[in-house]
């Protein structure tokens, strides 16, 4: 599994049309294979940023997202709002 956490600012004023372009282009991404979860947060103290938080069963998953016809439907719901472009990285568990 690889968690993807995106760290997203959008324009000020712009948090309540980013989540109405979210919720509407969210089945973009639920539809992709390989994804197992996906959670979106709001900043408390900055309301401008939002966390993205979406598990895939592997990097190539994610990967064949962004290669897919339904990348552009998910970007066109949220993109217009960005600040800047979100900073993504990927993550594994750590075995204890």
């Amino acid at each position: 599994m690889v968690l993807e956490i995106a760290l997203i600012d959008v324009l000020p004023g712009h948090d309540a049309d980013f989540e109405a372009g979210y919720a509407a282009a969210r089945s973009a991404l639920a539809e992709s294979p390989g994804l197992r979860s996906i959670r979106m947060t709001h900043g408390v103290e900055t309301p401008t940023r939002f966390v993205l938080l979406v598990e895939w069963d592997s990097l190539a998953a994610h990967q064949e997202f962004r290669d897919s016809d339904r990348f552009p439907i998910w970007r066109a719901g949220i993109g217009p709002h960005f600040a800047q472009p979100p900073h993504v990285e990927h993550f594994t568990d750590v075995s204890v």
